[in-house]
């Protein structure tokens, strides 16, 4: 009989009492959406009898699930001493492993004990069916029903966190593939990213965890992404792997600091529009927390976290781990005569400047979250190219004007400097997605321009006179010099200063199907900001209810 731990296969949720990793189920609920269909389930009150068995495990994220299903397959596999190799499958939310086809009932067997001890759900999976089969509660007799002749079968358990918010349901499943002997290879039953045939006796090797997840780096935790066994096959570099790094860049500011407001009091002189000093822009909401939150469970391929400030450090915020660090406007500003500032577009010409940022990074405001399990190449091509948004707004005709927004004339200022420089109009806009930027592009763009981008750095509140460096002309710059090109993603802008705001937070809990959202705030009163709380405290610990290791 296998350990509980060594069959729940994740270290977190061996460790926690034994009431709190037992299986639980309900009858009363109403049944919900089936776990396959969705990353995440809405927020439930209850774990309907639909979702079968479901496991608490603390520290719950999309990564661990998937490895916790993974490893307690290996498990029941090394127990009944079977041979198997882990496979370069075309899904990244799972994971499938490789076993000879003679060794099909000891394989049944193995699984129908650890199913048997732990209830969860199983799939068989046909190739060449138009879509894939539903996962049926091992409970069930009917789960067994066609397994003696399957190609491939899926094996998962539920997973919610502590606060059952999220429900980790089949997709972060583990698929057992049959692979047919023909001479001296095994022939694969289905396509993966690698290969159709292995060597039938050919040696047992270590993989990287990316080689089996674009959801996963290099920099990827241990515990979360352990090399697997598998075949010399599947360690090939294939054409679409991204094995670069990826930084995250945010710039933070809490606006309730005595010391900072009477900073910005003495420069407040220097404002041309009511938009550029407006309070709203500079509430921290702990907004910081729960984007990092984000990365924490849907980008677990970033490397590093820089968190750009004034001298100032989120109280939560652990200084002790790397993989994040706290960089002042001090380290990398190359004028400190242009500080103090409180002008983003400021902050943001110096980025590039951040000590051993990766030339390839994500540029987030502090407003910004992933939504969902998001690869790097929604952002990124193998190549390196960077992917922009561009927004279905268009960019005033014109000089700029006193009338336009802060936005508005950042815009026109870099469509004057591209024009002049490539001979091409920009039209467009940014949509509120995380900019995916190349340092050498911003470097490049900094030297070309350097009286323009002196006169960003300079401008204490945002200035008629401003460039968009981050959000609009470094995208462009890269574009045009060929390290750029247009993407689209899902995603969702929602402007908390709405009277529906309850009910649109509530439709994106609900839908948790946006790779990216922003909830930005620049016209908010004070006396909106008190009920706009309560609500987001509510939205943001819902969706992503799994703390980051940087807090304390």
């Amino acid at each position: 009989m296998l350990s509980r731990g060594a069959f729940l296969g994740a270290g977190e949720a061996a460790e926690a009492p034994e009431a709190t990793a037992r299986p639980t189920v309900t009858q009363d609920a109403p049944p919900g959406p089936a776990a396959a269909d969705r990353y995440s389930a809405p927020a439930p009150t209850t774990l309907t009898a639909e979702h079968g068995d479901v496991y608490v495990e603390p520290g719950l994220t999309p990564l661990s699930a998937r490895e916790a299903n993974r490893s307690a397959v290996a498990a029941l596999l090394d127990a009944a001493g079977v041979a198997h190799f882990a496979v370069r499958g075309t899904v990244d939310h799972g994971t499938a492993v490789g076993v000879a086809e003679e060794d099909r009932d000891r394989v049944l067997q193995a699984l129908f004990r650890g199913l048997g001890e732990y209830p969860g759900h199983l799939a068989v999976i046909d190739p060449d069916a138009p879509r894939p089969s539903r996962p049926v509660s091992s409970r069930d007799p009917r789960a067994w029903r066609d397994v003696t002749a399957a190609r491939v079968v899926r094996v998962g358990w539920h997973r919610t966190d502590e606060g059952r918010h999220l429900l980790l349901g089949h997709e972060y499943g583990c698929a057992v593939e049959f692979w047919r002997r023909d001479g001296g290879h095994l022939v694969a039953p289905r396509a993966n990213r690698a290969t159709w045939a292995v060597t039938a006796d050919g040696p047992e090797v270590t993989g990287a965890a990316r080689l089996f997840s674009r959801f996963v780096s290099d920099w990827t935790p241990r515990h979360l992404a352990p090399a697997l066994r598998t075949r010399p096959e599947f360690l090939v570099p294939c054409a679409d792997d991204i094995v670069f790094p990826v930084d995250a860049v945010y710039t933070w500011v809490d606006g309730n600091d005595p010391a900072w407001q009477e900073r910005k009091a003495r420069a407040r002189g220097e404002v041309y529009h009511a938009e550029s000093a407006s309070d709203a822009r500079f509430i921290s909401r702990d907004e910081l927390r729960y984007s990092i939150r984000s990365l924490h469970l849907f980008a677990p391929w970033i490397r590093d976290i820089h968190i750009v400030t004034d001298d100032q450090v989120p109280p939560w915020f652990r200084e002790d781990l790397e993989g994040a660090r706290i960089t002042t406007h001090r380290e990398i500003f190359r004028d400190p005569a242009d500080l103090p500032t409180f002008n983003s577009h400021s902050i943001e010409s110096q980025l590039h400047h951040i000590d051993g940022l990766a030339e390839h990074f994500l540029y987030f405001n502090d407003d910004m979250f992933m939504g969902r399990p998001v690869a790097p190449h929604a952002f990124f091509t193998p190549s390196g190219t960077a992917r922009y948004f561009p927004s279905r707004n268009r960019i005033p005709q014109g000089p700029v004007v006193e009338t336009d927004t802060p936005v508005d004339a950042a815009c026109k200022n870099n469509r004057e400097l591209l024009l002049r420089r490539f001979g091409k109009v920009i039209t467009q806009p940014m949509e509120h997605i995380p900019y995916a930027l190349r340092r050498s592009a911003m470097e490049e763009a900094e030297r070309e321009f350097p009286e323009a981008w002196a006169r960003t750095s300079a401008s204490r509140f945002r200035a008629m006179t401003d460039l968009s460096p981050t959000s609009s002309f470094a995208l462009y710059y890269a574009a045009l010099t060929g390290r750029a090109q247009p993407g689209s993603m899902p995603f969702t802008y929602l402007q908390l200063a709405v009277p529906d705001l309850g009910d649109r937070l509530q439709r994106l809990l609900d839908g948790r199907d946006q790779d990216t959202f922003c909830l930005n705030d620049a016209f908010s009163t004070p006396e909106d900001i008190e009920a706009q709380q309560e609500l987001l405290d509510g939205f943001l610990t819902s969706y992503f209810p799994t703390p980051s290791p940087y807090e304390r």
